[in-house]
């Protein structure tokens, strides 16, 4: 039994490190995918996030700067628009933690509300070959509830 956890850990270790070095080799990022949020006072909505990252040349640390955008839509009458620059630290291989800050823009029954954003999110970055990756999140912040989606994308 212990051989075999041996085993598993250090095929595990080689992946991430693999990995690891894949991400680093490429500075750029582009994904696109749907989300389900609670950023609706009344409901749930669906959205369309949109993200961008660059890989900051920064030695033994492996981190992001971007932007996002997410449009979303409840299903009745609230649209709401949040564009937000993010950070973002990987670790362990593809595993991500991310700071989200920007601007709500809730157009609902004919008016415009702009709030404050900020946000944290969560999720792991599984690349597909040498340039294409998915990659599953969660989020929540201020001053929607939550949020859980997944992106497609490629890096350059």
């Amino acid at each position: 039994m212990k051989k075999l956890r041996a085993v598993f850990f250090t095929a595990l270790a080689i992946a991430f490190a693999q990995q690891a070095a894949a991400q680093e080799s490429q500075k750029f990022a582009v994904g696109l995918g749907p989300e389900w949020n609670m950023n609706s006072g009344e409901n749930f909505a669906g959205a369309l996030a949109l993200g961008f990252d660059y890989h900051l040349p920064i030695e033994a640390a492996r981190l992001a700067a971007g932007i996002t955008v997410a449009v979303s839509y409840n299903f009745d009458s609230a649209t709401v628009l949040e564009p937000a620059a993010l950070f973002r630290w990987y670790f362990l291989g593809g595993f991500f933690a991310q700071a989200d800050i920007g601007v709500t823009v809730i157009m609902e029954d004919g008016e415009t509300t702009p709030l404050f954003l900020g946000g944290v999110r969560a999720g792991y970055r599984l690349p597909l070959g040498e340039m294409f990756y998915v990659e599953p999140y969660g989020r929540f912040g201020y001053p929607f509830m939550f949020g859980i989606g997944a992106v497609a994308g490629i890096r350059f």
